[in-house]
């Protein structure tokens, strides 16, 4: 379960007959009944769903009556969308181990797979991080990952066959050999080595996001112009804007797995406070709750403290699996018409940009604020 111990230090419970003194307010509940697995649901006003569920005395529910099924009410107020996620996700792993991917309705994203297992590696669209191998993703969808990886490969000479490659001169080939946009490692036309060294080249390619083909392009073209070979530089131009329309198909998120490090600031259900949620190699860690002030009479900068939450954070040991479930959470709150928060992409934790990180959590802790407060009444 992710952040385990910060969800159950918030868990909040109440008897069915009490319904009226729970918060109005969006969290994710869990109604235990005396026998079976508990009711799992989520809100986004969490009285009015109860008492629609057990009913007043005023006006009964039109549902069956559960008062006299069911034990006790679990819930956790939330103060995000992305916390809601992760939440009815965690408890949806808990209590239902067989179908909770059903239930959390979590859909896989797709991957660019580079395979590096295979003696003459190729590329593949899954939505599996299994096996060996790079993977570069999370795409927004299937189409845009295998859009994004075919119009890639026609900038390099790496294969689009998926056979396993015995080289024979006698190997008929493909149109791709033809039109010199493969190696042909097939026909023993290169060696392994050769062909890794192309291999190598897109790996960069995709590793940079693209800068290490857009620079050596655009450095051709400006020498050709310097030395009047206008036919060269203008082909080397056109090369230039078919590059820079390849690395459009790419999505924001899109990165080698392993270098997939963010940090989410949402709002939080504590009073003066954001909720920092990072992702460390396609990983969730345990959400911070992060005071807007420093407790006591000491001051202490936001920057100072956040480099402090930093310094406690490590990577969490998953399964493949789980991992894969992980970036499917980010995928789906990032690329959603209803993402809240805000959104730092970095490399790694040693190039967290910490200025823009504290402006984020400023930002987020001020509109919390506001629609707290609500807006100031004029006289």
């Amino acid at each position: 379960m992710i952040g385990e111990e910060y969800f159950q230090s918030r868990a909040r419970r109440c008897p069915p007959q009490n319904v009226a003194a729970v918060p109005d307010a969006a969290a994710v509940f869990l109604i235990h009944a005396s026998q079976g697995t508990p009711y799992l649901a989520r809100t986004s006003r969490l009285r009015r769903r109860l008492r629609r569920l057990f009913g007043t005395p005023e006006r009964p529910s039109r549902l069956p009556d559960l008062t006299g099924i069911a034990q006790s009410i679990e819930y956790w107020v939330c103060g995000s969308r992305l916390e809601s996620s992760i939440l009815f996700y965690s408890l949806a792993r808990r209590y239902y181990p067989d179908t909770y991917a059903k239930i959390a309705k979590l859909k896989m994203p797709a991957f660019v797979k580079l395979t590096l297992g295979n003696p003459f590696p190729r590329t593949l669209v899954t939505s599996r991080l299994t096996g060996r191998g790079l993977f570069f993703g999370p795409f927004r969808s299937r189409a845009s990952a295998e859009a994004f990886d075919a119009q890639s490969l026609d900038l390099f000479q790496v294969r689009r066959c998926e056979e396993n490659i015995e080289p024979n001169p006698a190997h008929p080939g493909c149109i791709y050999g033809e039109m010199s946009m493969c190696l042909r490692p097939c026909q023993a036309a290169v060696g392994r080595q050769e062909y890794a060294s192309e291999v190598g080249r897109f790996e960069h390619f995709l590793n940079t996001g693209g800068a290490s083909l857009v620079e050596t392009v655009a450095h051709a073209r400006d020498r050709a112009s310097d030395e009047l070979d206008f036919e060269e530089a203008a082909r080397q131009h056109k090369r230039y804007e078919r590059v820079q329309t390849v690395l459009s198909l790419r999505d924001e998120l899109v990165c080698d797995m392993e270098r997939l490090f963010g940090l989410a600031v949402t709002p939080s259900s504590a009073a003066e406070s954001v909720t920092l949620w990072f992702v460390l190699g396609g990983r969730w860690a345990s959400p911070v709750d992060f005071p807007l002030a420093a407790s006591g009479s000491e001051i202490v900068s936001l920057d100072h403290r956040l480099r402090g939450v930093v310094a406690t954070l490590s990577e969490p040991r998953l399964t493949a699996l789980e991992r894969q479930e992980h970036v499917a959470l980010l995928a789906r709150w990032y690329y959603s018409s209803w993402r809240d928060g805000e959104w730092l992409q970095f490399d790694g934790l040693a190039r967290l940009p910490y200025r823009k990180a504290v402006n984020a959590v400023a930002r987020v802790g001020k509109g919390q604020e506001s629609r707290v407060t609500g807006p100031e009444r004029k006289t």
